[in-house]
């Protein structure tokens, strides 16, 4: 196949995919979460720029590890030297809650190929996650779930590159007074409150906030799978409360 029938075809596939109603809204509702991934993947970028890692390599790095909690995490354990195993080790910690996603999205992708679940996997983020649990709260018989998530994390995953890179680039340019990763921080925040539809979800968004910051002096960012665990320990026992499983659901 030459390179033009090659290109041919993937615009004909980018065209199909882009007509498709539920990926049109999941790119849209993404976009208001773009400001705060810019400014979470231009702190992320920095960081890597100073830690001495040269420009190719954390390029190398952003486009293979989509993951800017594990980036920031990995970054001085690499710097100071430390054994694979060490820097694999906190790298698997941080990026335990992608387990808990993959529980929510399985009811949703199980009948796609395994090939595409695998590449749906590495396009997982906190924000798609937050935006996926928002539209569909339960699987919807008929719908192309994968549609909406590709949607929206086409959208994330293009601005976090474009963003990081830049902060890569920049290097020392930005100040770190500028405090860019707390627009970040807020931006998730924002679309995390608009899940709490309950008492019951309220609850235990108490819990696992109370759960992180009692937990915070765990090493290798374990306070959130702390907090994690405390949520779901919530609504778990919210559904098994006599009289309670009405109410427990959002």
């Amino acid at each position: 196949m030459s390179l033009r029938s090659s290109i041919a075809s993937l615009r004909a596939a980018a065209a199909g995919l882009a007509s498709r109603p539920l990926f049109r809204e999941g790119a849209i509702e993404a976009i208001p979460m773009a400001i705060g991934i810019a400014a979470w993947g231009l702190v992320a970028g920095v960081a890597m720029a100073k830690s001495g890692m040269g420009a190719p390599l954390a390029i190398l790095m952003s486009l293979l590890v989509y993951a800017g909690s594990v980036q920031i995490a990995a970054l001085p354990l690499i710097s100071s030297g430390a054994p694979v195993w060490v820097v694999w080790s906190a790298t698997l910690c941080v990026s335990l809650r992608f387990l808990a996603y993959s529980f929510h999205y399985r009811p949703y992708f199980a009948h796609l190929p395994r090939r595409r679940r695998l590449a749906l996997c590495f396009l997982m983020a906190d924000s798609g996650f937050a935006l996926f649990a928002r539209r569909f709260p339960a699987p919807q018989p008929g719908t192309r779930h994968e549609d909406y998530f590709l949607g929206s994390a086409l959208v994330t995953v293009s601005v976090w590159q474009v963003a990081i890179i830049t902060g890569i680039l920049m290097g020392h340019a930005i100040p770190a007074a500028w405090n860019l990763g707390f627009a970040g921080t807020m931006a998730l925040l924002a679309i995390t409150c608009t899940q709490l539809r309950s008492p019951v979800t309220w609850v235990a968004a108490v819990v696992a906030g109370c759960a992180a910051i009692a937990a915070y002096a765990l090493p290798l960012k374990l306070n959130i799978i702390v907090a994690i665990a405390a949520a779901v320990a919530v609504g778990v026992l919210a559904n098994h409360a006599p009289g309670s499983r009405g109410s427990a659901r959002p």
